[in-house]
């Protein structure tokens, strides 16, 4: 069973590219599939005073239809926001891992 992803962009079209790097980064989740059914990407192209940027925000959705919320994460590159965003999705994984690893020793 693998992990469904949404995408969605705002405030510009969106691009193969990005979503190719979405999939790859998608890939890095996999080892969580027996807790993880699916997530959502959302990402965001702002401006602000030192120009525009790119904001990611990563949701997890649990196989028990919990929502894990994570937090933005900003870069000038978008694939580099996506990848921040799965950085923080994987170490927040893990330790959710591990902590449940924990109660049930």
């Amino acid at each position: 069973m693998g992990i469904g992803m949404q995408i969605v962009y705002l405030g510009f079209p969106g691009e193969a590219r990005i979503e190719a790097e979405a999939g790859v980064q998608l890939l890095r989740l996999m080892r969580f599939a027996r807790r993880v059914s699916g997530c959502h990407l959302a990402i965001e192209l702002l401006h602000g005073p030192n120009g525009a940027y790119y904001d990611a925000r990563l949701d997890i959705i649990t196989q028990d239809k919990d929502l894990i919320p994570l937090p933005h994460c900003s870069e000038t590159n978008p694939e580099a926001a996506v990848r921040a965003a799965f950085d923080y999705a994987e170490r927040e994984l893990s330790h959710r891992g591990a902590a449940f690893s924990q109660l049930n020793k």
